[in-house]
């Protein structure tokens, strides 16, 4: 395990973090010999026009994935806790877009949302909506590569939450019952409170996996157009391999901040566990 740890984690931790603190060429990439520049390459990023957008669609498209994705995930989670018929069948349907390669998913909703050929806008034509260019419009690209990654998300807080309620005894839902408690209060002051671990550990893992978020965003705006849908992780890309001239110590810089903020949150995680369990 540490063999594993050290060389799948540890080392490449550390390569990011020495190329964000020198200055790296193609040549020297490969020979080595790059000159230290301490944190110039951090400074090269905050000053770059790129960053603030890019910051600011990272946390908007992070904050409305999770929270639709999670109020989705639980909906869907209380709705199948009923163990009707066919209960099994449907959420096993749910999973499909959780099981599908990222490409595949991706390159469907690009087709969808295409503003000539999509269907969506075939679907909103039909009802006698303008279409909309949501690929190609700065102000709709983002929400696009947004309704694409709540859809993929779904099922993981589907899956999970659902375990988790499988886990609250019966007998704390029949005695809210006899107390005379709704559906609604029995959610709310039963069902919530006790899936309280389980949604903090859910909602932690979907902040982690979203902030990293590269695939769907290339595959369907490549952080365009105008920058409109770029976030970190896009522009990370962008600056070490999207370039005839790769700036690498700025781009690991980039991917070097990425961590911090999922640092700072798993620590604010286990502070808070750390508090309810006193």
């Amino acid at each position: 395990m540490v063999i594993y740890l050290i060389a799948f984690y540890a080392y490449p931790l550390y390569r990011n973090l020495d190329l964000s603190l020198r200055h790296y060429t193609v040549r020297s990439f490969v020979q080595g010999g790059a000159p230290f520049s301490g944190l110039d390459n951090y400074r090269t990023v905050v000053d770059n026009a790129t960053f603030w957008p890019a910051l600011l669609h990272t946390v908007l498209f992070t904050g409305i994935s999770l929270i639709f994705q999670f109020a989705i995930g639980m909906a869907l989670a209380v709705f199948f806790a009923q163990n009707f018929k066919l209960s099994a069948t449907l959420r096993a349907l749910f999973l499909v877009p959780w099981l599908l390669p990222l490409i595949v998913s991706a390159s469907t909703w690009s087709w969808m949302l295409n503003s000539d050929s999509g269907v969506v806008n075939f679907a909103l034509k039909s009802v006698g909506i303008d279409p909309v260019n949501w690929l190609t419009s700065p102000s709709w690209a983002l929400t696009s590569v947004i309704i694409a990654n709540v859809w993929i998300g779904i099922p993981f807080n589907l899956v999970v939450l659902y375990s988790g309620l499988q886990a609250i005894p019966s007998e704390v839902y029949e005695a809210a019952a006899l107390d005379g408690a709704t559906g609604w209060q029995r959610f709310w002051r039963v069902t919530f409170p006790l899936l309280r671990p389980v949604s903090a550990i859910t909602l932690l893992l979907g902040l982690v996996y979203t902030l990293k978020v590269f695939d769907i965003i290339w595959i369907m705006t490549k952080g365009g157009p105008t920058d409109s849908s770029t976030t970190f992780a896009t522009w990370s890309y962008k600056l070490s391999f999207g370039n005839l001239l790769p700036q690498f110590g700025p781009g690991a810089a980039v991917g070097n901040l990425l961590i911090i903020m999922a640092l700072i949150f798993g620590l604010l995680y286990i502070r808070l566990q750390r508090r309810q369990s006193l």
